[in-house]
């Protein structure tokens, strides 16, 4: 059985680990170690995260299967990029599953709970950077009705790379497993 919750203080180690894990295994073979170190000790820490689960503007979601961590998404207030036009968007800043829960369904139900979050934040829309050679993630993101709108840097160790930057209203549901996104 598969459960989303909310993340507290108290998850800051799992969660440490988890994203630590997802990142390396999503983006590790096709970037260079020293880089990829530098960026995990950066971003993933016990102490990092725990920063991130006590500040007021980010609200961390961890998901769960049979009590193991799989995944987690975290949404949070942050400056918008000016292509960015939808009415109060909020950032879905990370979010990321186990490779071995791809196609069952449970993105699609993390998305629509990162979407109670955003609604219940008075979000609007949500935007969201991710990496344009990540195709994986960009077709998830467009079958959802999200669109590209412009790019970003992303500092990855020493290598600055470009994260397409997608938006969308929420104005529309996402999609039940097996659906077409439009």
């Amino acid at each position: 059985m598969v459960t989303i919750r909310d993340a507290g203080v108290g998850d800051a180690a799992t969660l440490a680990a988890l994203a630590a894990r997802l990142f390396d295994e999503t983006f590790g073979a096709s970037n260079a170690p020293d880089d990829m170190a530098a960026y995990l000790a950066e971003a993933f820490g016990e102490a990092q995260q725990r920063r991130e689960l006590e500040a007021a503007h980010v609200h961390t979601l961890l998901v769960l299967a049979a009590g193991e961590p799989i995944g987690y998404a975290q949404v949070r207030h942050a400056e918008v990029p000016t292509c960015v036009a939808a009415p109060s968007p909020l950032e879905l800043w990370r979010f990321y599953l186990d490779a071995r829960w791809h196609g069952r369904g449970v993105a699609q139900a993390l998305m629509r709970t990162v979407e109670q979050v955003v609604r219940a934040q008075g979000g609007a829309a949500i935007w969201l950077g991710v990496w344009e050679h990540n195709q994986r993630a960009l077709a998830f993101y467009r079958r959802l009705g999200f669109t590209d709108v412009g790019a970003h840097g992303f500092q990855l160790g020493r290598d600055l790379q470009t994260d397409r930057i997608m938006s969308r209203t929420l104005d529309g549901a996402v999609p039940e497993p097996g659906q077409r996104g439009t």
